[in-house]
């Protein structure tokens, strides 16, 4: 049954999915058996492998379930998916504030009863979705900024807003880039975008330096300040790549994951890579696996027929691959320390749930050829 469903779909894709997927598993649990040995007292050292095979699991329901189902039922529910999820980033905070924690405690889980969900995961995927369906249906409209665009940024803003406040500034600022980029593929002008984006940067600078944390990673990633503990994480990153070499340490071998590199199974955990397996054999495949899942995204936005699936192709091929490079420039120690996960790799639930129900819609909209956009004039090929 499953076979017949998945022949019709791209097989390219998935298998690059299934591909990640195995070596993310295989690299987590080798940078996750120390911290799981002191974790669990010495009882187990397959700790975060257990937790993250219950969650790839679940991903893979979800994958499933979004491949079945028709994607373009998802414009329907879009409105309603993206007003949830600004309900549930405002639980969270007042949630946190409820229970006694100060306004600038880290407030990015809701809890219920022996799961959470990160809320801010749910609101990117609803961006994305929103946008999609925005883009469709206001794209004659796009280029007009009053009656088209500033709608849309309006609600980024918001939705953006409410992620800072968690707080979670690197996050916020991946899911407006996101989507200001579903809005330039669906036809708004990159001039008002850029004046749009310039007022943005005047807000958001000052926001990003008044928290001092913030200010002084920054600092250091520009060799400023004296802070010795600023920059340790981001340099035994680079100790970590610089022992892997070309060839790696091997399998298993890596010094970093000691409690020398905090938490390596999470945002460093392509940091581990690198050491054990190398320049060659682990990062070098790790990202042109990201690259081959991005073209083959690319490729199925071309060929679909549907605007909506155009435009959520595209925003979904574009936020794994944004993802993975990001976290990869963070750990090589081109970009500052920012917290974001690589996409089913890293330790983390609601990420890695929420990017195999992407990647299932991805999947189902590659099986579809309807000429649903051609009664309004639509042409893929305006699109790339």
């Amino acid at each position: 049954m499953i076979d017949m469903i998945i022949q019709k779909y791209d097989r390219q894709l998935l298998i690059y999915l299934c591909i990640l997927a195995v070596l993310g598993t295989v690299m987590l649990y080798s940078a996750s058996w120390y911290e799981s040995f002191a974790t669990s007292n010495g009882r187990t050292d397959m700790l975060y492998l257990q937790n993250h095979l219950k969650r790839l699991l679940v991903g893979v329901f979800f994958l499933f379930g979004f491949l079945i189902l028709d994607y373009r039922m998802l414009k329907d529910i879009a409105p309603y998916l993206v007003m949830a999820s600004i309900l549930l980033l405002i639980i969270t905070k007042i949630y946190y504030l409820a229970n006694g924690h100060s306004w600038y405690k880290p407030s990015r889980w809701l809890y219920v009863g022996p799961f959470s969900l990160q809320t801010s995961d749910l609101a990117r995927f609803s961006i994305i979705v929103f946008m999609a369906y925005y883009a469709d249906k206001k794209r004659e409209q796009l280029q007009q900024f009053q009656k088209g665009l500033l709608p849309a940024l309006g609600l980024l803003t918001v939705i953006m807003g409410l992620i800072i406040i968690q707080p979670d500034y690197s996050t916020a600022l991946m899911i407006g880039a996101i989507g200001v980029l579903i809005l330039f593929i669906g036809g708004a002008q990159i001039s008002q975008l850029s004046l749009s984006g310039a007022g943005a940067l005047l807000i958001g600078i000052p926001v990003l330096l008044s928290r001092e944390y913030r200010r002084i990673r920054i600092f250091s990633f520009f060799g400023i300040g004296d802070d010795p503990d600023a920059g340790y994480q981001a340099s035994q990153s680079l100790i970590s790549l610089g022992n892997g070499g070309i060839f790696g340490v091997g399998l298993g071998n890596s010094i970093e994951k000691n409690h020398f590199l905090p938490t390596p199974h999470t945002d460093f955990i392509f940091a581990i890579i690198g050491e054990e397996l190398g320049f060659i054999i682990g990062t070098v495949p790790i990202l042109t696996l990201f690259l081959l899942i991005f073209f083959r995204g690319l490729k199925i936005a071309k060929e679909c027929t549907d605007p909506f699936g155009v435009f959520l192709a595209v925003g979904i091929a574009f936020n794994l691959v944004l993802y993975a490079f990001v976290n990869a420039a963070v750990v090589s120690g081109i970009f500052p320390v920012t917290g974001l996960p690589m996409p089913m790799v890293s330790y983390g639930g609601s990420e890695m749930v929420t990017n195999m129900a992407m990647m299932g819609i991805l999947l189902n909209i590659s099986q579809s050829r309807r000429s649903v956009g051609s009664k309004r004039g639509w042409s893929p090929a305006l699109y790339g």
